[in-house]
């Protein structure tokens, strides 16, 4: 693996079912395959710790072991559930309800694995366009390796790229259909998901802990 992360997912299960089948095409086959690429890519997923390069030195083995005493540290978290919402024109479920128990877990695994990646190069930081993010948000990038941590983070399940104006309406109407028995209430987070990026850069669930 040449990147690592850590995610929720679901657990197996009909919300688990129904996000691979829409992620892979074989629900709601009439909306474009092309509009949904980047979370096939991905998996279906929520960032808790963005993806990584690790240190030199650190082997998957500390990786591991490190998440899995994360996990065994800390405590399950929910929210009241979870809604379809969009955001900057791509569509993604969102927390419902009070949502401070679920940032400051996801504080504590960016926190509790930042000596584990390797410093960002000139290219990594090239990537997210610092010429876009907020003073806050490039700050968090050179101290944790991503800009969307801490008081920037939002916690958000991907569902599709980023969607022509055209498309938004008619998207997000199927979505909330396909999706509307199928939704946690209330959503738990329960699990810490350690993630791999492999060589053709597809991510795979490797440990649920």
């Amino acid at each position: 693996m040449q990147r690592y992360a850590v995610y929720y997912a679901p657990r197996p299960g009909t919300f688990a079912d129904h996000s691979a089948a829409w992620l892979d095409g074989l629900a709601l086959p009439a909306i474009a395959a092309h509009l949904r690429e980047a979370p096939r890519r991905y998996g279906f997923h929520g960032t808790l710790r963005a993806p990584f390069r690790p240190a030199e030195g650190v082997t998957a083995e500390a990786i591991t072991s490190e998440v899995a005493a994360l996990a065994a540290r800390l405590r399950p978290v929910e929210c009241d559930g979870l809604k379809i919402e969009n955001i900057e024109s791509f569509l993604a479920l969102t927390p419902l309800g009070d949502t401070t128990a679920l940032s400051d877990l996801a504080g504590e695994v960016v926190r509790g694995t930042n000596a584990l990646r390797a410093p960002l190069t000139a290219a990594d930081i090239a990537r997210r366009r610092p010429e876009a993010l907020t003073a806050q948000q490039r700050a968090l990038l050179d101290l944790w390796g991503y800009p969307f941590v801490m008081a920037a983070f939002q916690f958000h399940l991907t569902l599709t790229d980023r969607l022509p104006p055209a498309d938004i309406a008619v998207t997000e109407a199927a979505l909330q259909g396909y999706f509307a028995d199928v939704l946690p209430r209330p959503f738990r987070v329960e699990d810490l998901c350690l993630f791999g990026e492999d060589t053709a850069g597809a991510f795979h669930l490797l440990h649920r802990y």
